[in-house]
């Protein structure tokens, strides 16, 4: 996967979300995702679901649940960086056509 690949894989609003929840709390269910973002299980799932088939997101069973987490600590690390760079950033993308 090249770059450009990866930031299409990660530039949606939910599936931002979702790597940065992971990102913070290292293994979550789905329903943790609903809960937090308060959106819809199948959105959510299906977020999910693409996040797992580009290779940025893993899953495990446990019991009835199936636990995701970000599949390297090198996509950890570039969540954790966006977020950081766009607290620097403030006044960035204020206008909501730009992006």
């Amino acid at each position: 996967m090249n770059g450009v690949n990866l930031l299409k894989c990660i530039c949606d609003d939910t599936r931002f979300e979702i790597l940065d929840l992971l990102q913070k709390n290292k293994e979550l269910c789905v329903n943790d995702f609903v809960d937090k973002i308060k959106k819809d299980q199948p959105l959510i799932s299906h977020h999910l679901k693409t996040l797992k088939k580009c290779g940025i997101v893993k899953s495990r069973d446990e019991g009835k649940k199936a636990m995701y987490s970000i599949s390297n600590t090198q996509l950890s690390e570039l969540i954790s960086n966006i977020t950081k760079a766009s607290k620097k950033f403030p006044v960035l993308c204020n206008d909501d056509t730009c992006c």
